[in-house]
């Protein structure tokens, strides 16, 4: 495998579209690469924050060359991106990670889940997916983001935990309000969520693929900072253990205990 190197990508543009969520336009040969379900590791300029933040990519310009980036402003690095505008530029490793097997999905019924921060993600896909697909959003309330650039590639069902829009809950609700049905899950958000579509997925003999979100430290494999646990022995290093910056961020449900 070839060493990532940090490249420079120009901002394009850059705009808040939720309390705290910011949507970002990126410049950078690395477009060309992207694939659904990866990431890129975005360096802060101020010394006092040395390690880069996982971001994952949202959607590919149809010219390849240009990573749109939605993130969730949560510390001192994501809170400096958010400061900056048009032109600027930023530090950037990547593409990282293995993304979503969208060729498992071919001529099967799909449910596309994303929860918060979890939902960007599931752009990219829902583009390349050429499957009947159901996109399924969980929002804390009503502020929504994305769920309009998602209706454009399959129908989208919206539930909030307070039930100010669509049904009230999470995405797990959704399939029983509505009584939908698929043969494959993909899914980004948080743990609680992704166990609970993990075992939703087993009892109803269904395949899923997970994202797993983590804090990673270096981004490469390197640190082993961001493992997981699994059924397999990882031979890296040689116990039940995964990588989720390098083996993942995506996995087989039942490849690893969450």
């Amino acid at each position: 495998m070839a060493q990532k190197k940090k490249s420079k990508a120009t901002i394009v543009s850059q705009k808040k579209i939720a309390e705290q969520i910011y949507d970002l336009w990126l410049e950078t040969k690395l477009a060309k690469n992207a694939h659904p379900g990866q990431f890129v590791a975005v360096y802060p300029h101020h010394e006092s924050t040395l390690l880069p933040r996982p971001i994952s990519i949202c959607e590919v310009s149809e010219d390849k060359h240009r990573l749109r980036l939605v993130y969730r402003v949560a510390g001192k690095g994501t809170a400096e991106f958010a400061t900056y505008g048009k032109g600027d530029t930023l530090e950037i490793l990547g593409v990282l990670g293995n993304g979503f097997p969208v060729e498992k999905a071919k001529g099967k019924r799909v449910f596309l889940m994303g929860g918060g921060i979890g939902i960007p993600p599931m752009l990219e896909l829902a583009k390349r997916l050429e499957s009947q697909k159901r996109i399924l959003l969980g929002y804390r309330d009503k502020d929504l983001f994305l769920q309009d650039d998602l209706a454009q590639y399959g129908d989208v069902y919206v539930a909030t935990e307070d039930g100010s829009v669509g049904t009230k809950g999470n995405v797990m609700d959704i399939i029983s309000a509505h009584g939908l049905t698929a043969d494959v899950i993909m899914a980004c958000g948080p743990m609680p969520m992704l166990r609970a579509i993990k075992k939703y997925a087993a009892q109803n003999g269904m395949e899923a693929y997970i994202s797993l979100e983590e804090r990673m430290a270096c981004g490469v494999g390197a640190c082993l900072g961001c493992v997981c646990k699994t059924t397999k022995v990882d031979a890296h290093s040689h116990v039940n253990n995964a990588r989720i910056c390098t083996d993942g961020p995506v996995f087989e449900a039942g490849e690893v205990e969450i």
